[in-house]
């Protein structure tokens, strides 16, 4: 999951690892924690693979003026020196051919695997690199799944009422009613599917 996400991510553009951790935060979301630990051993396997590419980023330095004192100079040079040694090792990623290529066959084996809400959400950020039929399938699995979850959340709702109190029970309605919301969403989004795919068709057709 973390190696599709950071070839969705770097598809967009290249990135210093600073910046790629915050992007993907916000696009795994910020209940999970991406450390630096996970991070840059994933990157170091997709470098391995050719999938990503690291280059090492240097700051351009100005030429030190010549301002007739030797202290002035000395104290320049070691400045810029400094300046130079801090930049080092902070490498900015891309994505490769190799690794484009992938993405495409991590993004489209996930998508047919069994969805949690982390993995789906993760997918579905990237569906629009999906074609439109295997778009449509992932929206439709998720959709099967949550009406199941529904399904066993009411039935737990009607069998332990007389058991919970009334917090727990609260708490379990709540899920549903969030489940319940989900699903009209995944409603909109499929049936925006179906009408691109229709408008595609008459496009074709004349």
């Amino acid at each position: 999951m973390l190696e599709l996400a950071i070839l969705g991510i770097l598809k967009d553009q290249e990135l210093h690892g600073y910046e790629l951790k915050k992007r993907l935060t916000e696009t795994i979301g910020p209940l999970t924690s991406v450390s630096f630990g996970s991070l840059y051993p994933a990157l170091a396997r997709l470098e391995a693979a050719g999938a990503v590419k690291a280059v090492e980023a240097h700051t351009g330095t100005k030429p030190i003026p010549m301002t007739g004192s030797l202290g002035a100079e000395v104290a320049a040079f070691r400045a810029r020196r400094g300046a130079v040694r801090g930049s080092r090792g902070k490498k900015v990623y891309g994505i490769t051919g190799r690794g484009h290529e992938l993405f495409a066959e991590l993004l489209t084996a996930s998508s047919h695997s069994p969805e949690d809400d982390r993995g789906f959400n993760l997918r579905l950020a990237f569906a629009r690199y999906l074609p439109p039929d295997a778009r449509l399938g992932l929206l439709e699995r998720r959709r099967a799944q949550l009406v199941e979850r529904l399904a066993k959340g009411r039935s737990s709702i009607r069998s332990s009422r007389d058991r919970l109190d009334n917090y727990a029970r609260c708490l379990l309605e709540h899920r549903s009613e969030a489940t319940e919301r989900d699903i009209s969403w995944l409603d909109q989004l499929i049936a925006a599917e179906f009408a691109a795919s229709n408008s595609q068709k008459q496009k074709e057709t004349t």
